[in-house]
């Protein structure tokens, strides 16, 4: 026999040996376990009854209570209908508070752009009101002017050469500082202003008898700006009244402190 197989002999034999001690162990524990008696029961009687008697009440085996079970760990519950109509009013309900400040807002800026619109037009009408007044203020004295430029021109054209120095074919001045004058048969009306040099002169080149008044605005150096006819002539030929004009445009008067109105006139006579 090999080494190895008596190796093997001797664990199997030690195997054996030991289940056996093992055995004899638990067959004397269990030969020597106490068991617990049984109470015996008493026999009562109650009162002279034959048949009365006592009985042994069994005694009933414990029942055990049944171990509970742990219970399985609460899924959460799928949304109920309820509760998705109840979301979807609340989104509602916030949507539509949205929607009215949104709505109310809007009206707040159609309000207030309304307002600046009224204020500008009430603005842009007071300035248009004050610009009519000054206008009509200029106009009424610009008439006045005139009026009283045309005045004076009617003296002068009718009264010749009465006054001045000058002689009647224009060579000289006639006029005074007092803002009016008049060289030969025609005349100038100026508030505070002279004339300077001579009065311009139209050519003889005109075709009809007459007077033309001419209105003249004079800047604050004295020089001509503006001419035009104006009320008090006598004269419709075109021609003429051109020569009139630009003869007014050429005049120089003293300075002032701004612009001004005044007239000159001019007679026409055929040679």
């Amino acid at each position: 026999m090999t080494e190895k197989q008596k190796r093997h002999s001797i664990a199997s034999i030690g195997t054996i040996l030991f289940m056996v001690l093992v055995f004899l162990i638990l067959w004397f524990i269990r030969l020597y376990a106490i068991v617990p008696e049984e109470e015996e029961g008493i026999e009562v009687a109650f009162g002279e009854v034959a048949e009365a008697g006592g009985y042994m009440a069994e005694q009933s085996e414990a029942v055990p209570l049944p171990t509970p079970e742990p219970s399985a760990p609460e899924q959460p519950s799928a949304p109920s209908d309820n509760d998705l109509i109840t979301q979807e009013d609340e989104e509602a309900l916030a949507l539509l508070k949205e929607q009215e400040e949104a709505e109310k807002a809007r009206k707040q800026a159609e309000a207030e752009r309304q307002k600046k619109e009224r204020e500008e037009q009430a603005r842009l009408e007071a300035e248009r009101k004050a610009r009519e007044a000054a206008e009509a203020e200029r106009q009424r004295k610009e008439q006045e002017a005139i009026a009283k430029a045309n005045q004076f021109g009617s003296l002068f054209g009718q009264s010749g050469n009465n006054n001045g120095s000058g002689n009647s074919q224009g060579s000289g001045q006639k006029g005074n500082p007092i803002g009016h004058g008049s060289s030969g048969d025609n005349g100038w009306s100026l508030a505070g202003r002279n004339i300077r040099g001579t009065l311009p002169q139209p050519s003889n080149d005109f075709k009809q008898e007459g007077k033309v008044v001419v209105q003249i605005r004079v800047n604050a150096a004295g020089n001509v700006i503006d001419a035009r006819e104006t009320t008090g002539g006598t004269i419709s030929d075109k021609q003429t009244i051109k020569l009139a004009l630009d003869a007014a445009r050429k005049a120089k008067f003293s300075e002032g402190d701004h612009d001004q109105i005044g007239t000159i006139t001019y007679i026409f006579k055929l040679n």
